[in-house]
């Protein structure tokens, strides 16, 4: 609800691709420096409590966004004040950086590792059953209620995921350790240089997020400048694409562990033509179609490329490995940037569709050549 609301709104605000883009890189500064950190956090203190400190700081965060929605300081009628968006993306950048390693390092203290995938699938799955509704929720509310009634919502959505993370067991023992942050770094590099597979993985994952990623920050030119549909009909789109995530999500969580490599670079296939498809689509039920292909493809890399990090990896440097992958997602921020900078020049359906033909060029040759990956199970 968040993302479609920003999103949307500072596009309106400002009318420019740029700023739009810009929002992502304020989100993405924080994530690259401090997801080291957030790893480091996680390895040594309980994940559980990480999490707790990190919800209760998001609601703060966006309270604070609905107020000035709720005063009146952050409308058109005050041309500079689409800074609170940009400082409220620089604040969840930092929550997250510090939060996320934590809340992805936490599941195999929980599950046994051959349930892994299924259970990966399943949290993720109950993510998406959110991004059904959400967006078309949010989209209903700017229509009627305004920008500020989404995000009070989800302020008491943040405080109400506190009381549940707060009834989770505590699953790691602390120990206390004199090592400085930057030396337990330095050991997190180096364990990855030694681990082929998972850099290899590490590696993949990255290039599928900065060619594929970006559509959904851009998303409200599509809506607004392509298919004519406005707010309710960008959530709805979302709530699409979070259907086609549910159907892989509850495909993965009944599958053994078998040829996950293989399923991942299929996914990505299916992922990146889908979104070209999209792309270069001026038809609303096409699009709507081509977006359910696109969140299948994404759940699939998404889940299947933390699986096999997590089910390859020491305990001892799971939080460290996978801020590295949090970073990624700071990465995908700077390349959204760079995405509202090639949608400047050459227009929102060849600068997207031709990031997603190169991501399919890529998931071909992965296919063919790389059998490391393709073998993976």
């Amino acid at each position: 609800m968040q993302m479609l609301a920003r999103s949307y709104l500072i596009y309106q605000l400002t009318r420019d691709p740029v700023i739009l883009g810009a929002m992502s890189l304020f989100h993405a500064v924080p994530m690259v420096v401090l997801s080291l950190y957030g790893g480091v956090l996680a390895d040594r203190m309980q994940k559980k409590n990480v999490m707790l400190i990190g919800q209760i700081a998001s609601a703060v965060v966006s309270s604070a966004v609905g107020l000035t929605l709720l005063t009146g300081y952050l409308s058109s009628e005050n041309p500079g004040s689409w800074w609170v968006l940009a400082a409220s993306s620089v604040c969840q950048g930092i929550i997250m950086a510090l939060m996320m390693p934590s809340r992805q390092a936490i599941l195999p203290e929980i599950v046994k590792g051959e349930e892994l995938m299924n259970a990966i699938s399943l949290n993720t799955m109950g993510m998406n059953v959110f991004r059904l509704f959400a967006p078309a929720a949010a989209g209903f509310l700017i229509a009627k209620a305004g920008y500020e009634a989404v995000y009070f919502t989800v302020s008491v959505m943040y405080v109400i995921s506190t009381i549940f993370v707060w009834f989770l067991p505590l699953t790691s023992k602390v120990t206390k350790t004199t090592t400085k942050v930057l030396t337990a770094m330095k050991e997190g590099f180096s364990y990855l240089r030694k681990e082929t597979t998972i850099l290899i993985i590490l590696a993949f994952t990255l290039a599928v997020t900065i060619l594929a990623m970006p559509f959904q920050q851009m998303m409200p030119i599509f809506t607004e400048d392509v298919l004519n549909v406005g707010p309710e009909g960008m959530g709805v789109i979302m709530s699409v694409s979070a259907v086609g995530s549910m159907i892989s999500s509850l495909v993965l969580a009944s599958l053994p562990n078998k040829k996950r490599g293989l399923m991942m670079l299929g996914g990505n296939v299916i992922l990146g033509v889908a979104l070209a498809g999209f792309s270069f689509s001026e038809y609303y039920a096409l699009s709507l179609v081509l977006i359910g292909f696109v969140g299948l493809g994404q759940m699939v890399q998404m889940a299947l490329g933390t699986t096999l990090i997590q089910y390859y990896i020491d305990p001892a440097y799971l939080g460290r490995v996978m801020s590295i992958m949090m970073m990624q997602f700071g990465l995908m921020s700077f390349s959204t940037f760079i995405a509202g900078l090639l949608t400047k020049a050459f227009g929102i359906q060849w600068s997207m569709g031709g990031l997603a033909l190169v991501l399919v060029g890529l998931s071909v040759i992965a296919l063919i050549f790389f059998k490391r990956i393709r073998n993976l199970e």
